[in-house]
């Protein structure tokens, strides 16, 4: 009895030596782990956040300039549980930044983008996903040019105003780690405009003002929100690492509603990250839009920033380092 005894006791111990001895490896984009207890949730978890700061200043300089101070932030994470056929992906992607000249702070960078996809595999390389996509602003915004001489600025977005809710139901192709294509035939979405203040109409002059009877972002006069029932959407995402320190980040979205394909809305989303040491990096951020209801024009965002950054994933780890070595954080 005591030879049973113990021999189950020495089993204990060789087992507890054996999964100390592998502790799970958190990992960053960039090769920098962390070993932390072993996760069984079936989670996989990522943050990636950075904070940018710019300052010029000008004391009696000849050769003139503006003192200044810009600063902003970005983060994007990513929560993905996997169990068998079934996996469940969330994103967020956030971005605020100002800039601060003559006294005058102007809103720099600015985005709410939240995407859930609940999804099943039916074949190899095929998923059947049903999804949410949310976007807004956080603070207000405003324009500062063609307005009438009384007036500095023009409030034309606020958080919520507009704000966008899609739903996609359909079918998923995902041939690797990092590339996935999603068709939606049923994507009703939602427009949220909470301030009427937004709404604004350009006179002959060519100068803007404020008119409470325009439509706002595809939103009618008097009312505080807008649905598009029958409508398809497209979405193409490429999540990989081009080199060990250079990652790439880009989603492509389009969206129509089945009667007004005179009216096929386009944005594109891209984040390359170039990182110079653990805690440095370069980001350029591109942002294209084209939606008839907020512009008759394409609409472009584009920032380029070198600043301090952080990142941790419990992604499992690929073998092929620049073929998404980790599935980065961010959208996917």
């Amino acid at each position: 009895m005591k030879k049973f005894v113990l021999c189950i006791v020495m089993l204990g111990l060789s087992l507890n030596g054996v999964y100390a001895q592998e502790p799970t490896r958190v990992t960053t984009n960039f090769k920098d782990t962390v070993a932390v207890k072993p996760d069984t949730s079936y989670w996989q978890k990522s943050f990636s956040g950075g904070v940018n700061f710019n300052q010029a200043s000008f004391s009696n300089w000849s050769g003139g300039g503006v003192n200044s101070v810009a600063i902003g932030a970005v983060v994007a994470a990513r929560a993905l549980y996997e169990k068998g056929k079934i996996s469940w992906d969330n994103t967020a992607d956030l971005q605020l930044g100002y800039v601060t000249q003559l006294g005058n702070t102007r809103k720099a960078a600015d985005q709410i983008m939240l995407i859930s996809v609940l999804g099943k595999q039916i074949a190899p390389k095929w998923d059947f996903f049903v999804s949410g996509t949310f976007n807004t602003f956080f603070a207000p915004g405003y324009r500062y040019d063609k307005l009438p001489a009384d007036q500095t600025r023009l409030k034309v977005s606020n958080f919520f105003a507009p704000a966008q809710l899609t739903l996609a139901l359909g079918i998923a192709y995902k041939p690797n780690d990092w590339f996935a294509l999603r068709m939606s035939p049923i994507a009703p979405r939602f427009t949220f405009l909470a301030d009427q203040s937004v709404r604004v109409s350009q006179l002959a002059n060519g100068n803007y003002v404020y008119d409470p009877t325009q439509k706002a972002y595809g939103v009618d006069p008097g009312k505080s929100s807008r649905t598009e029932w029958l409508a398809f959407q497209l979405q193409a995402a490429i999540n990989r690492n081009l080199t060990e320190n250079i990652s790439l980040n880009t989603r492509y979205q389009l969206f129509t509603e089945y009667a007004h394909f005179d009216n096929i809305n386009h944005r594109l989303d891209l984040i390359l990250t170039a990182k110079a040491s653990k805690y440095i990096s370069t980001t350029f951020g591109l942002i294209a839009l084209y939606n008839k209801d907020f512009s008759s024009s394409l609409q472009i965002q584009q920032t380029l920033a070198i600043g301090l950054v952080y990142n941790i994933s419990s992604f499992k780890k690929k073998k092929d380092p620049t073929k998404a070595s980790d599935p980065l954080p961010g959208r996917f």
